[in-house]
């Protein structure tokens, strides 16, 4: 570790969290005030102060060592039914993906071709918006199977990240994205590309107007534009924190995934959005 070790998350409720060496040295303001999803964690944050979400964080670093050289890279069980990572490492075991493009603290976009890996990096880390290489970390990934696009510096570059799977020999590949402009792109140079749009909370209409219509997948998180861009939706999964299915391609990826758990699910033909009894506020 050293003073180039620096980890920028934007975490519950869009809040910026800045960790260098093992420490939470940074916590800004949340953009929301309640997260039905955020209660739920491993470490709840029942209230969205600053307080509180640096507790999840630290205690995400106690537990499995984010943004540490300790960084658990590997999970099993699903953390949500519908997530991003739960979605997308359901597809890769089935056999519909080859792999995902995500990325991960310390070490940056990552292709990964193992379920597992998938859902070790992507179910414990969301929004992650600028990181530094660990060794440790990168060494670990490469273990299970994954490649990181620049290991040198743990760039976040989710097109260059795609244009490496396909180097590798990778015909059908998800990608994970933030960006709506960098959701575009990918759909211009690698039209067969599922794209997930993730980490919503506070995109501007416009960007959430692009990024529904780039997308397959599209998660809502806190955004009131997304819900309503999601209007065009094949498919939605969850109500609090819906997922909505904007192509056949990720449609089937819902349905996929519906089809391999044992949880009770309720199919009903209706218009989209449909609101929950809970979801988080205020949307933004």
């Amino acid at each position: 570790m050293s003073d180039r070790d620096e980890h920028i998350i934007e975490a519950a409720g869009r809040c910026r969290v800045v960790v260098k060496n093992g420490r939470v040295v940074e916590v800004g303001t949340p953009q929301i005030e309640d997260c039905p999803l955020a209660r739920r964690f491993a470490c709840p944050v029942e209230e969205m102060t600053p307080e509180a979400i640096q507790r999840n964080i630290e205690g995400r670093i106690r537990s499995f060592g984010m943004c540490t050289p300790e960084r658990e890279v590997l999970a099993g069980p699903d953390f949500v039914l519908f997530g991003a990572s739960e979605l997308l490492s359901s597809a890769v075991r089935r056999g519909d993906l080859d792999a995902a493009v995500i990325a991960s603290d310390g070490a940056g976009t990552l292709v990964a071709k193992n379920p597992a890996l998938i859902q070790g990096i992507g179910g414990r880390m969301s929004g992650l918006v600028k990181t530094s290489p660990i060794p440790e970390v990168i060494a670990r990934i490469e273990e299970n199977g994954g490649v990181v696009l620049d290991p040198a510096t743990a760039v976040i570059d989710q097109t260059g990240g795609v244009a490496l799977a396909a180097k590798l020999g990778c015909r059908r590949i998800a990608v994970t994205t933030a960006v709506a402009a960098e959701a575009a792109t990918i759909r211009e140079r690698f039209p067969d590309t599922v794209i997930v749009g993730v980490h919503t909370t506070g995109i501007s209409r416009e960007d959430a107007i692009q990024l529904a219509g780039a997308a397959d997948l599209v998660t809502a998180c806190a955004s009131q534009h997304i819900r309503e861009a999601a209007k065009a939706a094949l498919l939605q999964a969850g109500t609090s924190i819906p997922v909505f299915a904007m192509t056949r391609a990720g449609k089937a990826i819902i349905l996929g995934k519906i089809g391999e758990t044992d949880q009770p699910v309720i199919v009903h033909g209706t218009r989209l959005p449909v609101p929950g009894p809970q979801s988080p506020s205020p949307l933004r």
